[in-house]
């Protein structure tokens, strides 16, 4: 049907109303049947268009449900973009209104683009999949939040709306717990949050930090996966990692910061 709308215009002219014409033909000789509408069909011949390669649409556009495909049409400009939407679409299961925040937030911008160590901490496949779980900046508009709010407001905030937090972080988070205790020798420490993460098969310890990243949270970072990677790593799971969220931050003091630390971190 799509190469029809693509051949007629080539040969009637833009002028000729053709997507009209046949959107009333279809409605007249097909009834019981839904989809055919004007806009649609213009969806369709930009579709065509957008993606010639009928092995690429069959196997992935196919894929998502029409609507989600309408959004990607409508809202993303380049075909490297597009392509990673419909890739994660599929790999999360997104819904059309998630697909649509994700693509409002600039998620595609975001992803793979925290100041990390892992090349140096991970094995290469870890250290491949990790990088691309974090993110710079991480969007928390769904918080309401003053100037002057502090770490535990923050922390409350995220866990009063955990539902767009785990959406915001990514697929594959499992929520362990808040200011998550550690007993080392008699004395406490406090992880602000702690997670499981299912494909990384991994504890992940979050730090939050409402100023910009300073060097000395390098090292309580360190030092907190080294005591959950001996207090409750199993022994099938993957090294422990740390992200550090702050309001800002400046790459080469976080390069630095990062340098010589032996754990894996992200900020």
């Amino acid at each position: 049907m799509i190469q029809e709308i693509l051949a007629r215009q080539q040969h009637e002219s833009w002028g000729a109303k053709v997507i009209e014409r046949l959107s009333k033909d279809l409605r007249r000789d097909f009834p019981e049947m839904k989809g055919f509408s004007a806009r649609n069909l213009k969806y369709m011949r930009a579709l065509a268009e957008t993606y010639p390669d009928e092995l690429f649409v069959q196997q992935l556009v196919a894929q998502i449900p029409w609507g989600h495909n309408v959004r990607i049409l409508d809202k993303v400009t380049t075909s490297q973009e597009r392509e990673w939407y419909i890739y994660k679409t599929i790999e999360n299961g997104w819904s059309r209104n998630v697909l649509e925040l994700q693509i409002d937030s600039g998620l595609y911008r975001r992803q793979g683009k925290a100041v990390t160590n892992f090349t140096r901490t991970l094995p290469p496949a870890q250290s491949d999949l990790a990088q691309q779980l974090l993110k710079d900046p991480y969007n928390f508009d769904f918080l309401t939040l003053g100037q002057d709010a502090h770490e535990r407001d923050l922390e409350r905030g995220l866990l009063v709306h955990i539902r767009q937090f785990l959406l915001e972080l990514g697929a594959g988070f499992s929520f362990v717990g808040s200011q998550y205790h550690l007993d080392v020798g008699g004395d406490d420490f406090y992880i602000d949050l702690l997670f499981y993460h299912l494909k990384l098969r991994c504890f992940v310890a979050i730090d939050l930090k409402m100023g910009k990243f300073i060097p000395e949270y390098a090292g309580k970072m360190n030092f907190y996966l080294s005591v959950l990677d001996d207090q409750l790593r199993h022994p099938s799971d993957e090294p422990s990692i740390g992200l550090i969220l702050c309001r800002t931050d400046n790459q080469l003091v976080v390069e630095y910061a990062l340098r010589d630390v032996n754990k894996p971190i992200g900020v």
